[in-house]
């Protein structure tokens, strides 16, 4: 990916622990890796097509001058977000703060944090088996496109399927969605739980019936196996209800452990 580099900006802004500092300010620097594609840019010379740095710099300048944080690591935490939200072609930066001078009783010359943040893709099943289930369903890809730090890319058609399980209940409606999100993985399942929670989902009976359920099947190519979350989802190359709306929206996608595609997936499925 392509990249625009701003070293050493200099802002006086009021961040600190102590009260003092944010009362009388001082000098913070700044260092920042923009990435995203300059393609269109380099052979159109159209500024439009790429990031203005100027701009960039004063956005930054009035962001960390328009709040005061105690903590460094919030001061790039909240302008790595501000920037990704505020730029639609920026796809990830890199954000150092630098504080000169730090007051910690010692001569020191600077003190800095610095972090990687940017979009990720994650892929998302959708289930409900209880009241208006579409409704249920249009509810939860609403609510998503609707948060800030997540744009709904592509949704595939609810499919109407058997309940899985061996639970006697009403047949599920049944999709998947591509998201666009800034959410770490834990981040995405607390927002899906709570809007489970929401939704009135109840959790007294395994493989029971539900109005909304939600599960992460992939996030980027990450491999997670923790005691809350499995990525991919553990199951999802043994249900034909999460392949078949992913083979609509993502057909390509590989598994980043089997290396296989949801299309493969789905073939070897139907085939027992």
């Amino acid at each position: 990916m392509d990249k625009i580099t701003i070293q050493k900006l200099e802002v006086f802004a009021h961040h600190g622990v102590f009260p003092e500092e944010n009362v009388l300010g001082q000098k913070f620097v700044f260092n920042l890796t923009l990435y995203l594609s300059t393609r269109k840019a380099g052979c159109t010379d159209d500024l439009t097509a790429s990031l203005h740095y100027g701009e960039v710099s004063h956005f930054v300048q009035k962001y960390v001058q328009e709040h005061t944080w105690k903590l460094l690591e919030s001061v790039v935490e909240q302008l790595a977000r501000a920037l990704l939200l505020e730029y639609p072609l920026l796809e990830q930066v890199d954000v150092e703060v630098e504080k000169p001078w730090a007051p910690i009783g010692l001569p020191l010359q600077t003190v800095s944090v610095a972090i990687h943040r940017g979009w990720h893709t994650a892929y998302v099943a959708l289930g409900s088996n209880l009241g208006d289930k579409q409704a249920y369903l249009d509810g939860a890809v609403a609510q998503l496109n609707d948060r800030p730090d997540c744009q709904v890319v592509r949704v595939s058609d609810y499919l109407v399927t058997a309940p899985y399980g061996g639970v006697e209940q009403d047949d599920f409606l049944n999709g998947a969605l591509e998201l666009r999100t800034l959410l770490e993985p834990e981040e995405l399942l607390d927002c899906l739980h709570e809007m489970e929670a929401a939704a009135n989902r109840q959790r007294t009976i395994h493989w029971g019936p539900r109005t909304l359920d939600l599960d992460i099947l992939l996030y980027d190519d990450r491999v997670l196996d923790g005691p809350t979350l499995q990525i991919p989802h553990k199951e999802m190359h043994l249900r034909d209800f999460v392949l078949e709306p992913m083979a609509q929206i993502a057909p390509w996608k590989r598994h980043p452990v089997t290396g296989k595609t949801v299309e493969t997936m789905l073939a070897e499925l139907r085939n027992g």
